[in-house]
């Protein structure tokens, strides 16, 4: 069938078994032809396919709430929810969302980029549901990875409380971004291997009932003996005794168990918990083969043998750059420890885990515990590095505040895709951590201006014993910069001039220097010679430098790549201020809004963070600096009149 002429998966209803199998393969041929241009999450989605329309032929979208907790696994429900058509803009600059949107489609009721989420959202929207008397299911699809993720045992915990009627589907393919660990994973994998749990559960009711309870010691030993014989039998025991009613495993790429199993939840009072197993990447044996998660998300690439389409000879990237450096520290220093919430392939640290297998830790989707586990190595003298992407660190805040920076302990974080990332959009947009760190005493946080800087910037946290210490660093490749052979540390706070000027000043750090140094030029044309300081530290800042510069009487502007509200220009306002200074300043960053998906260069373009928009606004402050002198000299004028 054409896909792109899907506008409602009512159509669903009316198809046969071998019907959806062959929309089946067609769905999966559409999205490895698609992905091939824009790139995408191809593995999570070819796993999904007979899943997602099981779901939505057995339940009524929108009335019955379907919630996506890993938002990049709904490409497949986008297209039966009238989507297809848009794919050629998936993740573009204006286009189709790669995660659910509510402002897409009504059929996305649960916006999500960040894993754990679904459960407590189900429980909300069944609460709201019963106390207006109103019928319907709602359904929460979650990975087995996100079940590491703290917030979703706190909602499994509250749901088996209430007894609220939500079925729960856990999506188990042994994968998140990378592959899973843990004790939860690993009660997962014995339920996979344990064989169906209807008949288990069945077989063993009935032989429990053979037993006699004749009241007395005699009975309570038999219901003793009863447990017993349950937990040895029945592995799906865990969810029971949460207050879930277990079915499964059952295989998510076979109709006939999905349509039994889902119609059977349906008609279950309680919360109902549906293990389905299913194969990331099913259909193309790239994907399907990826053993470390390597096709979870892509950009582009070939069909016919699955290489991806990259620039030839591009630099290495940031996460290698800095996980490498690492790496090379960690041979003369033993106290170093790398801690990833499982992200080990994201953070390139493939190659510190194979030369130091027992100085990984890979702790799963579950970055507060990350969090104080490094708090913890700390107190014991080890030099714990937390890498930890800029947007997941939000999920961390209390542990940073409370538990690293309140008790001055020494880790050292690994700020990956700190800015804008692009394609992912608002859920992974890396601008809130310099606001939200900053705040915190004890905390230093810096930025290198390159792969060269950063490397030092490593060495100089390694070598720091005083407290936290973070360095923030982009997402993509670096520059391709000569690097330094010997590592030196660079003193903490200290800031660099790149460009000197008696015009003006442009206090800039990391992936924003390159546009001020252009915009210097573009001012250079003009006679205006504008100085551009590399503000590396963002915290402390080179209070030494900022006297200097606002004793001049220098206009100053601030260029940031994350929020306004108290981030880096906000900092230098305050020090104006409590310095008693009066120089005009002004700050170029993230507005006041969540920023969509698209190209970066797109997206700076659209909030004016571009070095157009520096050259605009430096002019613009010269200009009212020059007419705010040329009104003092009248003023002077006419007082010596009188």
């Amino acid at each position: 069938m054409d896909l792109k002429s899907i506008t409602s998966p009512s159509f669903l209803r009316d198809m046969s078994i071998a019907e959806l199998k062959q929309l089946s393969e067609e769905i999966r041929k559409f999205l490895i032809e698609n992905l091939s241009k824009t790139g995408g999450h191809i593995g999570p989605n070819l796993g999904v396919v007979e899943l997602t329309i099981a779901l939505h032929k057995v339940f009524e979208s929108p009335r019955d709430k379907i919630i996506w907790d890993v938002g990049h696994q709904s490409y497949v429900h986008k297209i039966l929810t009238g989507r297809a058509k848009d794919f050629g803009t998936l993740r573009k600059y204006k286009g189709l969302s790669g995660f659910p949107k509510r402002n897409e489609s009504e059929h996305d009721i649960w916006e999500t980029g960040h894993s754990s989420t679904s459960l407590s959202a189900a429980m909300g929207m069944a609460i709201a549901r019963d106390l207006k008397g109103e019928k319907h299911f709602i359904v929460p699809v979650i990975g087995d990875g996100a079940l590491t993720g703290g917030m979703a045992l706190e909602a499994l915990n509250h749901i088996g409380h209430e007894k609220k009627n939500i079925i729960v589907i856990l999506n188990d393919n042994e994968m998140s971004i990378a592959p899973n660990v843990g004790a939860v994973h690993n009660m997962l994998g014995r339920l996979r291997t344990a064989g169906k749990y209807n008949w288990a559960k069945d077989e063993v009711e009935a032989f429990l009932k053979r037993i006699p309870a004749v009241g007395g010691l005699v009975a309570s030993k038999a219901e003793r003996l009863k447990d017993s014989f349950k937990y040895l039998f029945v592995p799906g025991m865990f969810f029971e005794e949460l207050g879930f009613t277990y079915l499964g495993p059952i295989d998510g790429h076979n109709f006939e168990d999905l349509f039994e199993n889902l119609t059977y939840a349906k008609k279950t009072n309680g919360p109902v918990l549906l293990h389905v197993v299913t194969k990331k990447g099913k259909g193309y044996y790239p994907a399907e083969n990826d053993k470390v998660g390597t096709w979870h998300g892509t950009g582009p690439y070939k069909i016919e043998t699955g290489d991806f389409i990259k620039p030839v000879n591009s630099p290495p990237a940031w996460s290698k750059v800095v996980s490498e450096t690492v790496r090379e520290l960690a041979r003369d220093d033993k106290r170093i420890v790398a801690i990833t919430p499982a992200m080990t392939v994201g953070s390139k640290l493939e190659g510190f885990q194979a030369e130091f297998p027992d100085r990984v830790i890979d702790v799963g989707i579950a970055e507060q515990h990350a969090t104080t586990l490094a708090a913890g190595l700390a107190t014991q003298n080890m030099k714990p590095y937390l890498t930890i992407y800029s947007t997941f660190l939000q999920r961390a805040y209390d542990q940073i505040v409370h538990d690293i920076c309140r008790q001055n302990l020494n880790v050292f974080f690994g700020i990956d895709r700190a800015g804008l990332v692009g394609a992912d959009g608002d859920t992974h947009q890396g601008v809130f951590d310099i606001a939200f760190l900053r705040s915190v005493p004890n905390m230093v946080l810096m930025m290198p201006k390159d792969e060269n800087e950063g490397r030092h910037m490593v060495y100089t946290a390694v070598k720091y014993d005083d407290g936290p210490i973070a360095m923030r660093f982009p997402r993509g490749n670096g520059y391709g910069v000569t690097l330094d052979d010997e590592l030196k540390e660079i003193p903490i706070g200290s800031w660099e001039v790149l460009k000197d000027g008696k015009d003006a000043a442009i206090l800039t750090f990391g992936t924003t220097i390159p546009m001020a140094l252009e915009a210097r030029k573009k001012l250079e044309k003009t006679g205006i010679q504008a100085m551009v300081v590399n503000a590396r530290f963002i915290k402390p800042l080179d209070e030494k430098l900022l006297n200097r510069i606002f004793e001049k009487g220098l206009p100053v502007l601030t260029v940031e790549e994350g929020v306004l509200q108290g981030g880096f220009g906000s900092s230098v306002l305050e020090f104006a201020h409590d310095n008693g200074y009066s120089n005009q300043i002004m700050r170029l960053g993230i507005p006041d809004q969540f920023i969509d998906h698209g190209e970066v260069h797109e997206l700076l373009n659209e909030i004016g963070l571009t070095s157009d928009h520096i050259v605009q606004t430096i002019r613009t402050m010269l200009q009212k600096q020059k007419k705010g002198l040329e009104e003092f000299g009248k003023r002077k004028i006419g007082y010596f009149a009188q």
